[in-house]
């Protein structure tokens, strides 16, 4: 934690982080394991509150606003330490929509964001859909004008935390008038008629937050519930799945950390045929090759975030968030699944942290595009700029 040149506020919010991550989370986290990913209510309200009085909660927002407004750096050093534990426990450390204050109106900041930065409310994103996942521009979900009102209608998935939220970000294409087939999104509230809850998949990790198939049959929502104008649907989207990509990629290098400590002081303790395993290279070289891996993915993403600081262009940005992710997401997925080899058996047992980020980290190589999709951007950004405009 002394590798890379930070400031003292810097550390100080990553040790924060750390403490509460191993001090108030880490503990709870078989007790979820073998409780469908809850824990107790008054535990939860616990966390969320010590998330609050740490200076945890909404560190994307600004301050004006009642968020944290820390850097880009610092939200990845949050994020990283919040990557170590598994079960989502860290989910309750939350990062409202950073992309919203800047397009949203009064009465939008005033309903939704505000009370979401208060944590009185929960938001959930309604983009994937059945036949499109990557590929957000294959949405069929249509908004159609009706007078004051939108109407909206289709069937989305893999809607994460909706069994939590209370309203959701709902993403369309326009039927009809000068705009037809740009996409637009929108808040609804999940109470809004129309709104239906179709079924809640069982997912490989053991998250208390469901990933949901949602049904919206002809929802009726005003006019002013449009985020920005027709057509800026996508631009929000892009913004979104930038910061979810970065982030990613920081929880990814927090769980192979975790991942590293966990089996080389396992390796250092077991003994086979009289000595302690880490002595044989089969072994040692795995560790080796997982912590040089965690520190070429960790350097990525810190450098990375300093450019999202300093506010380097966009496309730039877009290109780099997916190289991050994408070998972030990957090393961590390597790791861990060399973590497992090392605890042998145990690796395999559900109450070894190794065999929870085995199934957990998994999903890091799909979610806010596969690994597939951010080679594409990064071929794409290569051609368009050259090597020296991305890494150079």
């Amino acid at each position: 934690m002394t590798t890379y040149p930070l400031s003292d506020e810097d550390r100080e919010i990553q040790l924060r982080t750390r403490r509460f991550v191993d001090e108030d989370l880490i503990p709870w986290e078989e007790h979820a394991e073998a409780h469908a990913g809850k824990i107790p209510d008054e535990v939860r309200h616990q966390h969320h509150d010590k998330a609050v009085e740490l200076g945890l909660f909404a560190m994307n927002m600004p301050t004006e606003l009642g968020g944290a407004g820390m850097t880009a750096l610092q939200q990845v050093l949050v994020s990283e330490q919040i990557g170590r534990v598994t079960n989502a426990l860290g989910w309750c450390v939350h990062t409202p929509p950073a992309w919203a204050p800047a397009v949203v109106s009064d009465h939008q900041m005033r309903t939704w964001i505000l009370p979401t930065i208060r944590g009185e409310q929960h938001e959930c994103y309604a983009i994937t859909e059945a036949g499109a996942g990557s590929d957000v521009d294959a949405i069929e979900a249509t908004a159609r004008r009706d007078g004051d009102d939108y109407v909206l209608t289709g069937e989305k998935m893999h809607v994460t935390s909706y069994n939590n939220a209370s309203y959701c970000f709902f993403q369309a294409k326009i039927v009809g008038g000068p705009n037809e087939g740009a996409h637009a999104m929108f808040f609804v509230d999940k109470a809004t008629p129309g709104v239906r809850l179709v079924r809640e998949p069982a997912y490989t990790h053991t998250y208390p937050d469901t990933h949901a198939v949602v049904a919206f049959d002809d929802v009726r929502v005003p006019v002013e519930n449009l985020v920005g104008e027709e057509g800026d649907g996508m631009a929000f989207t892009y913004e979104w799945f930038r910061y979810e990509r970065l982030m990613i990629a920081a929880r990814c290098c927090g769980a192979a950390e975790r991942l590293i400590d966990e089996a080389t002081t396992f390796a250092q303790q077991r003994v086979q045929f009289g000595r302690p395993i880490i002595e044989n290279q089969a072994i040692s070289h795995m560790l080796a090759d997982s912590l040089t891996e965690l520190w070429a993915a960790r350097l990525m993403t810190y450098r990375l975030a300093e450019n999202v600081d300093a506010r380097v262009d966009v496309k730039l940005q877009h290109g780099q968030c997916s190289m991050a992710k994408l070998y972030a997401s990957e090393m961590a997925g390597r790791v861990a699944d060399r973590a497992v080899q090392i605890f042998g058996g145990r690796g395999y047992m559900r109450e070894n942290v190794a065999e929870r980020f085995w199934r957990e980290l998994r999903v890091d190589r799909i979610w806010e595009g596969t690994s597939e999709v951010q080679r594409n951007i990064i071929a794409d950004q290569l051609q368009k700029r050259g090597s020296q405009a991305l890494v150079g």
